[in-house]
């Protein structure tokens, strides 16, 4: 059992929540909480921490799901410090990073991206896997700007959709979106620049929302690579709406146009 601060693994587990660097370097991310080791494919998790108080209390698909993978044990003072919670619930993955390339993501099958444009809220990319998995989003294309999809509150915030939507970050941004349209995709710009209504379009099923930066958005060399720019009118004093709530309108109107057999 692990019970001193000083231990690597600790010192390796806090190092890896704080640096994407070394995130990067290790091909390792880390997950906490029951729910997202319940989630986490078993092939994909190198290491498994359990508190000792919860390896005490831990019971049915939690125990068995523990026991099959084996964990180490830590003390719960020390847990503490390893835990980017601030109540941790006793149980903490490493996980291997899944890297896919656009190819790999096209060539099964892919119908539905939202690509993001130097996006820099944790919460927001996040929120945008969560709601795009229920719209029946394919896909996150997001350029080197964008914050890292490893980050521990992007994590959170998606609620175990990161283990079934992959993000592919692009080297060349605009070749990237040059290969959506080669594939037959269409790409909205979310922007106000001779846009439309969002409500006004039937998407077709081979479809890419482009999403900007939460407080420039989209840049115009983007812009100019979509098929037509589109907006959410609003009512009331609203200028715009949050990054990763517009994301979620758009998706969910095609999801709409989807179900009732639209184009």
């Amino acid at each position: 059992m692990i019970t001193s601060p000083a231990n690597k693994k600790v010192k390796e587990v806090r190092a890896l929540f704080e640096k994407a660097s070394l995130r990067a370097e290790r091909g390792l991310f880390p997950v906490e909480g029951v729910r997202m080791f319940l989630e986490a494919p078993a092939a994909e998790i190198e290491e498994l921490y359990v508190s000792e108080s919860f390896a005490a209390r831990a019971e049915g698909e939690v125990r068995e799901k523990i026991e099959a993978l084996g964990a180490e044990t830590v003390a719960d003072n020390i847990f503490a410090k390893m835990s980017d919670t601030k109540t941790p619930q006793g149980v903490l993955a490493l996980l291997r990073m899944q890297r896919k390339s656009l190819a790999e993501v096209l060539a099964k099958g892919a119908s539905c991206f939202l690509a993001v444009e130097s996006l820099q809220d944790p919460g927001n990319l996040g929120t945008m896997l969560r709601a795009g998995e229920g719209a029946g989003l394919s896909a996150i294309l997001a350029n080197r700007g964008t914050v890292d999809i490893y980050n521990p509150k992007v994590i959170r915030a998606t609620m175990g959709s990161i283990f079934r939507i992959p993000v592919v970050y692009a080297d060349d941004w605009l070749a990237a979106l040059r290969e959506l349209s080669a594939n037959h995709f269409s790409l909205y710009a979310a922007a106000l620049q001779a846009s439309v209504p969002y409500d006004s379009i039937d998407y077709p099923e081979k479809t890419a929302f482009l999403i900007g930066n939460e407080a420039a958005g989209l840049t115009t060399e983007t812009i100019t690579m979509a098929d037509q720019s589109i907006h959410i009118p609003m009512l009331g004093q609203v200028e715009s709406l949050n990054a990763a709530v517009a994301a979620s309108v758009l998706l969910y109107e095609r999801a709409r146009q989807r179900r009732r057999g639209t184009r």
